[in-house]
C-alpha cells in the first residue's frame, strides 16, 4: 500500500483549475451553530468567520472568533464551537502551508526536466489542491505525492523511482491463498496468524509542562469473528483504562508525568490473532435483509456524519445500480465503479472537511477513508447496511494506518469491503495481468487479509474516558489521541510508530 494511507494531512476536495476549497464551510458552521441554541451574537460571529474563510481572509475569520471568545457570554459548552472553529483554521493553515515557489522547487527535486510552463498547466488542470489564505495561494503539503497519484504517467520521470512489483505480487498471492483455503475448507475464516505489536507514541519536547500529567489513548484490536485472542503484554505506565473487547472504538488509556523538557513517551505491547477472510458471495444465495427482525441494522442504513443522502449522491447510486435489486450485485457495482472512477489522494485532516463522502464523490479522488465513506453512503442509499472499519494495515513492507468498511448481506452477515484495495488493483498494480488485477479487486468485496489490526467498528465514536479537550480526529482513531491539562496535543505535537512480528499461535487461539 506504499504508505498511500499515512496522513501528512489527511487530498483536497478541489477539482478543475485552482478551485478554492471553501465549499462546504457553511455546512460545517451550520452544524456548529446548532450546538448553540439561541446564542445570536455567537451565531453571527461564526457566520461572519465562515464568510471570511470562504473569501480567503483567514486572519479576519480568526480575529472574529478570538473576539467572540473574549466575551462574557461564551462559557462552557457555548465556547467550544468557537474554539473548534479557530482550531480548524489553524489545521487548514498547517495542511496548506506551501507557497507556489516551494511547490515548484519540490517538483524540480522530484520530477525530471519539469518546466514552469508544465507547472502552470498542471495548476490549470486542477492537479494541485490550493486554498486562498490571506491573499496568497497556499498549496497542500502533499502536492508532489498527489501529482504522481493523479498523473501516473509521470512515474517514468520520477527522480527517485520506486518499485512496487513485489508488493503487488504479495497482495495477489495472499488474496489467492485465502480464497483457495476458504473454498477448500468451506469456511469463511482461514489461515490464522498471530501477531505481537509494539506501538509507541512520543510527545515532543516543550509540548507539555514539566511534571504535569499527560494522558494518551492508543488503539488496540477489538473482538471480531476474524480477530480475537487479544492479550496485553506490556505498557510503559499502568493501564488506566482498557475499553471492552466489543467497543466500536477500542483504546487503552495511559497517563504519566511529563519529563523536564515537556516530552513524554507511551508504549504498549500486545498480541492478537487474525484470520484471513473470504465469503463466496454468490448472488443466487442473496436474500433481502429483514430490518424489522434486526432493528440494530437501522443505524447502518441511516444518514450519519459524512454519510449524507444528497441529491447528487442518490443520483449516483441510482445511476450505478440501475434496476438491479440483488444486494450482492448492487454492492459489486458500487465497488467496481469506485475502482475505476476514484483516484487515490492524500487528504487534509478529516476534522477540516465537512462531508468526506461528498468530497470524494464531487472531486473523484480521496484517500482510503473517503473511499470507504463514499462506498458506505452509496450502499446505505441503496438499502444495504454498511459500517466503518479502521485501524492499521500491517501488510509486510506496507505498514500504514488504514480505513475500510463492512456491509451486511443475507445469508452471510457482516462481510468486509476495502474500496481502496479495489482502486489499488485497477489503477496502481500495473505489474499484474489484467485478470489478476480484476481478481484482486473482487477479492476485497467480501475478503480481507490477515494483516490488519482493526480497532474501530464505526466512525465518529467517542473515546472513553472522554477527553477533556477537543479530539485531533473526530472521525477516525488510529494514530492515538493525547492531551495535557492545558489542552489537546495535536498530531504535530507527537510522533507515532507501530512495529509487529508474527509469533506462533497458541492452541487456545485456533478456531
Amino acid at each position: 500500500m506504499d504508505a498511500m494511507n499515512s496522513r501528512s494531512g489527511r487530498a483536497c476536495v478541489c477539482s478543475a483549475g485552482i478551485r478554492r476549497c471553501g465549499a462546504g464551510v457553511l455546512g460545517w458552521i451550520v452544524w456548529i451553530v446548532t450546538m448553540m441554541a439561541g446564542a445570536t451574537t455567537l451565531d453571527e460571529a461564526l457566520r461572519k468567520a465562515a464568510r471570511d474563510e470562504a473569501s480567503g481572509d483567514f486572519a479576519a475569520a480568526d480575529a472574529v472568533l478570538a473576539e467572540a471568545i473574549t466575551l462574557d457570554v461564551p462559557t462552557g459548552a457555548a465556547r467550544e464551537p468557537l474554539e473548534l472553529a479557530r482550531e480548524r483554521l489553524r489545521r487548514i493553515r498547517r495542511d496548506f502551508r506551501l507557497t507556489r515557489s516551494q511547490v515548484f522547487e519540490s517538483l524540480r527535486d522530484g520530477v525530471r526536466d519539469v518546466t514552469s510552463a508544465e507547472f502552470e498547466g498542471w495548476i490549470r488542470d486542477g492537479l494541485f489542491d490550493v486554498r486562498r489564505i490571506d491573499g496568497e495561494d497556499r498549496f497542500f503539503v502533499s502536492s508532489l505525492s498527489n501529482l504522481f497519484f493523479r498523473r501516473p504517467d509521470l512515474e517514468s520521470r520520477r527522480v527517485k523511482p520506486r518499485s512496487t512489483v513485489l508488493a503487488q505480487e504479495s497482495y495477489r498471492r495472499n488474496a489467492e491463498e485465502i480464497r483457495d483455503a476458504a473454498l477448500a475448507s468451506g469456511r469463511s475464516r482461514v489461515l490464522p496468524k498471530r501477531f505481537r505489536i509494539r506501538m509507541a507514541l512520543g510527545v515532543q519536547s516543550h509540548s507539555a509542562k514539566a511534571g504535569e500529567t499527560v494522558s494518551a489513548w492508543l488503539p488496540v484490536p477489538r473482538r471480531y469473528p476474524h480477530q480475537d485472542a487479544f492479550e496485553m503484554l506490556r505498557s510503559s505506565s499502568p493501564v488506566r483504562g482498557l475499553e471492552a473487547a466489543d467497543s466500536p472504538i477500542r483504546s487503552v488509556h495511559l497517563e504519566q508525568k511529563a519529563d523536564p523538557d515537556g516530552s513524554a513517551m507511551f508504549e504498549v505491547e500486545y498480541a492478537y490473532t487474525s484470520w484471513g477472510v473470504w465469503f463466496d458471495l454468490n448472488p443466487a444465495r442473496n436474500r433481502r435483509v429483514d430490518v424489522a427482525s434486526s432493528p440494530e441494522l437501522e443505524a447502518y442504513l441511516a444518514e450519519s456524519p459524512h454519510v449524507r443522502f444528497t441529491p447528487a449522491m442518490r443520483e449516483l447510486a441510482a445511476a450505478i445500480s440501475g434496476k438491479e435489486t440483488n444486494a450482492v450485485l448492487v454492492a459489486r457495482g458500487f465497488h467496481r465503479w469506485i475502482a475505476t472512477n476514484i483516484r487515490y489522494s492524500y487528504s487534509p485532516e478529516y476534522s477540516t472537511i465537512p462531508d468526506l463522502a461528498e468530497s470524494c464523490r464531487s472531486a473523484r479522488r480521496g484517500d482510503c477513508g473517503q473511499m470507504a465513506l463514499l462506498f458506505m453512503t452509496l450502499c446505505r442509499a441503496g438499502g444495504i447496511p454498511a459500517r466503518w472499519q479502521s485501524g492499521w494495515s500491517i501488510f509486510p513492507g506496507e505498514e500504514t494506518i488504514h480505513d475500510w468498511c463492512e456491509i451486511f448481506l443475507e445469508p452471510w452477515g457482516w462481510v468486509p469491503v476495502d474500496p481502496y484495495m479495489a482502486v489499488y488493483a485497477m489503477q496502481y498494480a500495473e505489474a499484474l495481468k489484467p485478470a489478476e488485477r480484476e481478481a484482486l479487486r473482487d477479492f476485497y468485496l467480501g475478503g480481507l487479509t490477515q494483516y490488519r489490526m482493526t480497532a474501530n467498528a464505526d466512525h465518529n465514536q467517542d473515546l472513553r474516558p472522554t477527553k477533556r479537550w477537543m479530539r485531533s480526529d473526530l472521525v477516525d482513531f488510529q494514530r492515538g489521541e493525547v492531551e495535557s491539562p492545558s489542552g489537546n496535543l495535536f498530531f504535530d505535537r507527537f510522533d507515532y510508530d507501530l512495529k509487529w512480528e508474527e509469533i506462533p499461535i497458541k492452541a487456545a487461539a485456533m478456531p
